[in-house]
């Protein structure tokens, strides 16, 4: 358990940076110190422009939901590749969808749905690099490495976007106290990468439903008063003076400003505090994790938080695939644990960010990180198989989903083919998608930016999805 900076202030220099590295490190769960994430007030790079896109949502379903029984359907296919739901007529004259997801049929006209998203990597870990960075995973199944390309919100974070004392960067990922695999930890992409753990997300780990929730420390202790915490404050720079590497002095006393300022603030206790929500918006979003973690999403961005990751969560049901992975119940789960809860939460975003003003200029996206296989029972090389009524890992084709933040909504872009097997029309790889992103954000997606070794990389090799742009 890495040490709280605010239980160090009088351990003496050396073990104030132990402390401070060992945060970096580690990250920051809600649970352990206060945050060392932050890049707001750290050395900035490249060029940025105004877009129309303020700030990202990202609605991340780990596990790779299955196109053809979700977005992309296909009813003249044989029953074996179209499986056992039914489309439905949306709002857009042509465009149809699953059965099971009413509510976005009925909000069509802000979707775009991107039907051709394709790369070429089978494993969920891997894989999520693409979509999160725009660039291919150093290839390492492990745990994520100081090698991943840095996410959207770690280049964001770098190039000095949002205003503090809330972080710049944060990361939905609640735990589920059961024991159960939490695979997407493992993900790569998701941080900082190479650029360092100081862009790291601020990541939420607790429960968003549960009564009592509370992200991170954000209120003094009743034995600290204001004046105490000044008093530490002062003391702590005193400290960090007198060091032998000023590089670690500049870094270590952004940290903790940062993280005096979170403390002192209400601005930050109230974008946390779910509680000051009416109950009728609660319970739009769904009293559930996702829902409750889409809501705070929508809270972080409104308080002048620029990016948001949603990972779907382990939700703690027993013998059924965790998360979208969806390699046996494929039809069971989707119809009543996945779709009936995405519905649900991403139709309350796109009402909640229109009464307040807030879509033009909020940038949604809702993908997994790859599709499922076009036959069901079918199982492929690298996958880890399907049961007969399950769909295994499919990369080739898959579907994406942007509203908001100056995307034409009612559209449909690109096709895949009959089985929903492979790009038919106008195929979109992960790095076109971020490139577009990028674009909406104000960052050219083309412009330069330095690994740690100083040299100058590209930041995004795709293209900007000109035809999804409001123009």
């Amino acid at each position: 358990m890495p040490v709280s900076p605010f239980t160090s202030l009088f351990q003496g220099r050396r073990t104030l940076a132990q402390a401070a590295a060992s945060s970096l490190l580690l990250g920051w769960p809600s649970s352990g110190p206060l945050p060392q994430v932050f890049g707001d007030g750290l050395k900035r790079s490249g060029t940025t422009s105004q877009g129309p896109a303020k700030a990202c949502i990202v609605l991340f379903m780990w596990g790779g939901p299955a196109q053809q029984d979700t977005w992309d359907m296909k009813p003249a296919a044989p029953l074996e590749f179209r499986g056992q739901f039914q489309p439905i007529s949306t709002a857009v004259p042509g465009l149809q969808i699953c059965e099971h997801l009413p509510q976005l049929a009925a909000r069509a006209e802000q979707l775009c749905v991107i039907r051709s998203m394709t790369h070429d990597d089978v494993n969920h870990t891997t894989a999520p690099h693409w979509l999160l960075t725009g660039r291919k995973s150093p290839g390492e199944t492990s745990l994520p490495l100081d090698r991943d390309w840095p996410s959207i919100g770690a280049v964001l974070s770098q190039r000095g976007f949002g205003t503090g004392p809330l972080p710049p960067f944060v990361s939905m990922m609640p735990v589920v106290p059961n024991g159960a695999p939490r695979f997407v930890e493992q993900s790569h992409g998701q941080g900082g990468g190479w650029l360092g753990p100081v862009y790291n997300p601020l990541r939420i780990d607790e429960d968003a439903s549960l009564p009592g929730y509370r992200v991170g420390q954000f209120s003094l202790q009743p034995e600290l008063s204001s004046d105490r915490l000044q008093r530490r404050r002062s003391l702590n720079t005193a400290l960090q003076t007198d060091s032998a590497n000023p590089a670690d002095t500049v870094a270590i006393s952004e940290q903790y400003r940062r993280a005096f300022e979170l403390l002192a603030s209400p601005h930050v206790t109230a974008a946390f505090d779910l509680s000051q929500e009416d109950p009728a918006t609660r319970d739009r979003y769904g009293m559930n994790i996702h829902g409750q973690s889409v809501l705070q999403a929508r809270r972080l961005v409104e308080a002048g938080v620029p990016i948001v990751t949603v990972f779907w969560p382990n939700d703690g049901i027993t013998n059924v695939s965790v998360y979208w992975d969806t390699h046996s119940r494929n039809f069971i789960d989707l119809s009543t644990r996945l779709c009936p809860v995405t519905d649900q939460a991403f139709s309350a975003l796109l009402d909640d960010l229109g009464e307040r003003g807030m879509l033009d200029e909020t940038l949604v996206l809702w993908t997994g990180e790859m599709g499922r296989t076009p036959r069901v029972g079918q199982s492929v090389v690298g996958g880890a198989g399907a049961g007969r009524d399950g769909r295994d890992h499919w990369p080739t084709v898959f579907t994406s989903v942007l509203a908001g933040g100056g995307i034409q909504g009612g559209a449909i872009y690109g096709a895949s083919d009959r089985y929903a097997a492979e790009p038919a029309d106008n195929p979109v790889s992960p790095a076109d998608l971020v490139a577009t992103i990028y674009h909406q954000l104000g960052i050219d997606p083309h412009s330069l930016i330095h690994d740690r070794l100083g040299r100058p990389v590209t930041l995004c090799e795709g293209e900007v999805l000109q035809a999804l742009l409001k123009s």
